[in-house]
């Protein structure tokens, strides 16, 4: 079965994890992340996570892809990626990741994710779609009710963290909190805002949203399997297989062009513009954005750059 949500499943994990105060406020969730957490999948031994560079006479800039959020005691850094990130006098993630980063995603929920008063998100759906999301809410422990205030892409982003929440999964061991900690001496940059990334789903046609809601509910128990899937093959470096993983659902156009491939195409202009200003950049983002078809990669040779990889 192909999954919908494997492809923006990234973004997904790095905008919903980062909203724990919207979390405490609903005790439903609050229930569910408070449960035992099962021990997460075994990973096996790896060759490591990918890492890519791009290089003029007085300009590095590293490329590494992320995963968001990680079961505990995985462990992927080290060799190059230590090597790359201790000479960078820049990290640059997808968002600034400071503690300021719960508030203004709580804000920007309830000011962009709320429906409007009267409106229910069940009342949006055709029997059978209402009928898959309350059996998944019914799966993941919550009244079918909880979540009647929020429009399809949130409800979708909060079906996909819960279950990831509930199985071992932490963002406290994701990618990006380890490279910021690491990074202590590095400046930091990001390359786009949370009010844009909400943005990008904020903006998706209702059909599309509605259509990511139900794909993740349908799927619910896949969830957790497909992301370790993905985990598995981000920890071997095979970048092939990790793009099979994340870009088989792609069928909803308007949903690859907007979350993936518009924003692989920006930040292609966004290396080509740094490598004006001499210095060592690590830049660290969803993995899904550099594997496959029209990948950070794809758009950089487009624009006449070379990518090598490292390792």
């Amino acid at each position: 079965m192909k999954h919908l949500f494997a492809a923006p499943l990234a973004l997904i994990v790095s905008t919903a994890f980062a909203a724990p105060a919207l979390a405490e406020d609903n005790a439903a969730t609050t229930a569910v992340v408070a449960a035992e957490v099962e021990a997460p999948a075994e990973t096996g031994e790896s060759a490591g996570p990918a890492l890519w560079k791009v290089a003029d006479e007085d300009t590095t800039i590293y490329l590494f892809g992320t995963v968001h959020a990680l079961p505990k005691d995985v462990e992927w850094y080290k060799g190059d990626i230590a090597d790359a990130l201790a000479s960078s006098g820049t990290i640059v993630t997808e968002i600034t990741m400071d503690d300021s980063m719960p508030a203004k995603m709580q804000e920007l929920v309830m000011t962009k994710g709320m429906l409007p008063q009267g409106t229910t998100l069940r009342s949006l759906l055709d029997d059978d779609q209402r009928g898959a999301y309350e059996t998944a809410m019914t799966k993941l422990g919550m009244p079918v009710g909880a979540l009647d205030q929020f429009e399809p892409w949130y409800a979708g982003m909060l079906l996909t963290m819960l279950p990831l929440l509930q199985q071992g999964y932490s963002p406290d061991s994701g990618v990006e909190q380890v490279l910021l900690s690491k990074a202590t001496s590095a400046q930091r940059d990001a390359l786009e805002t949370i009010d844009f990334q909400i943005g990008l789903f904020d903006e998706l046609p209702i059909e599309s949203q509605i259509a990511f809601l139900v794909e993740t509910a349908s799927t619910i128990d896949d969830i957790k399997p497909t992301l370790d899937a993905m985990v598995k093959e981000w920890l071997a470096g095979d970048a092939r297989d990790l793009a099979v993983l994340m870009n088989e659902g792609l069928t909803d156009e308007v949903l690859a062009e907007q979350l993936l491939y518009a924003r692989n195409r920006n930040w292609a202009q966004w290396v080509d513009q740094r490598l004006d200003t001499p210095g060592t950049v690590f830049v660290a983002v969803g993995a899904g954005h550099l594997a496959g078809d029209k990948s950070v990669q794809d758009a950089l040779e487009d624009i006449g750059i070379e990518t090598q990889r490292v390792q």
